[in-house]
């Protein structure tokens, strides 16, 4: 590995999270080095997306694509912390811990004895982070779906005919992940300066609407309510809408000045759009998006996409192709983002990676182990992290803590 070793080398996460916000943390602490010990309710048999599988997925493995996402690097015991054997062994590695991450829903970790000021009592350096959906108070369950729903993500996502439309991705989720990580970072400063561990906690619902940003500024500052136009801009015009090139090959553009808009009809071959008076700024660009979207439409139909691609980079128009994944994922600036790995079974298994920043200090980890089956490294936790001996551990099977 690189450099990443060295940055959080000492640090010991303890993951008590599921799905995708907690462990997508756990996943940024994983790549920069910590030792991150993913723990596993054993009467649930482990994280919930472990069961998430597509149709052709091997039924026989635990380890979900969905599960693998956010789960490189980490190592996995199952403990049942309901019964005092199995709770003695999470305060042992809270002892050791700098960071631990729950997800469980509101008032359910006081009812097993890991709420904050409970691991407090053993650790005072414990940087403590606390995921829930609504907020404390609320006790409604958290899924990304819902979130999307009640934070207006899904109300203004989609056409009028279409209805709302969720999202093909757990943002919300990914939304409250860098929001945690942003705290977490903080608290480990903090914590250099005073030696003192600290309470962290961020919810799905506050993470969603904090992130609505513009679309939340039309409302507060325009009074106007976000409706359902597909992929067109509310502010822009062109920007978002997709044309389709002489082969049907989809193309977005995103004209965001005047002048842009410019280079795009003489790229056209429209000179005369721009200096119509319908289309001269961008604001009556956007009272007429009708009109200049079926103006752009018929001519960028007679166009070949790469060609037209071509001449819109050469001349600085902003604009892409709209592909599928299978395309994305090809391409050769992707590449430094793939994770190769065996899983448990030994079975191939790729990735992507979470972090994608690099600095003089920090570069991307060169290498990661493969998400954990369930309970695989239950000896490493146990015995090395732990120190237990032989017969203890044989004990802890027996009264059905650990398997």
């Amino acid at each position: 590995m690189s450099s990443t070793d060295t940055l959080f080398k000492d640090l010991i996460v303890i993951e008590a999270a599921n799905v995708l916000a907690g462990p997508a943390v756990g996943m940024f602490f994983a790549e920069l080095g910590a030792t991150v010990i993913k723990v596993e309710n054993i009467r649930t048999g482990g994280d919930t997306t472990r069961q998430w599988k597509l149709p052709a997925e091997d039924e026989h493995s635990d380890v979900s694509a969905y599960f693998s996402s956010v789960n490189w690097g980490k190592r996995s015991i199952g403990v049942d912390f309901s019964i005092p054997a199995g709770y003695e062994v999470i305060v042992d590695l809270v002892r050791r811990a700098d960071v631990f991450l729950q997800s469980f829903k509101p008032g359910d970790a006081g009812k097993f004895g890991l709420d904050y000021p409970a691991l407090r009592g053993v650790n005072d350096r414990l940087i403590y982070a606390d995921i829930t959906a609504f907020g404390e108070e609320d006790e409604r369950p958290g899924f990304d779906a819902v979130l999307q729903a009640e934070t207006g993500f899904m109300g203004m996502n989609g056409t009028e005919a279409s209805g709302p439309v969720k999202m093909p991705v757990a943002l919300i989720d990914l939304l409250l992940a860098h929001q945690l990580k942003e705290s977490l970072l903080i608290a480990l400063i903090e914590r250099m300066q005073s030696g003192r561990g600290s309470y962290n906690t961020v919810s799905l619902f506050q993470s969603g609407v904090a992130s609505l940003a513009n679309q939340a500024a039309n409302y507060l500052v325009a009074g106007s309510v976000p409706g359902r136009t597909g992929s067109d801009h509310p502010n822009i015009a062109p920007y978002g809408t997709v044309f389709r090139t002489r082969n049907g090959d989809p193309v977005v553009l995103a004209v965001g000045t005047d002048s842009q808009f410019q280079a795009l009809c003489e790229v056209l071959g429209i000179p005369e759009a721009a200096a119509d008076a319908r289309f001269a700024t961008n604001q009556q660009r956007v009272v007429h998006r009708d009109a200049l979207n079926a103006l752009l439409a018929q001519r960028m139909a007679e166009l070949e996409r790469d060609d037209l691609l071509d001449e819109l980079r050469a001349r600085k128009v902003p604009a892409g192709a709209v592909r599928s994944l299978d395309e994305v994922l090809a391409q050769d600036s992707v590449e430094p983002l793939l994770l190769q790995g065996k899983r448990t079974d030994g079975v191939p298994i790729r990735g992507l990676r979470t972090i994608t920043f690099e600095n003089d200090a920090v570069s991307p980890p060169s290498s990661l182990d493969a998400p954990p089956a369930f309970n695989a490294d239950r000896r490493f936790v146990l015995a090395d992290v732990l120190g237990y001996t032989e017969e203890r551990i044989r004990g802890l099977q027996k009264a059905g803590a650990v398997l």
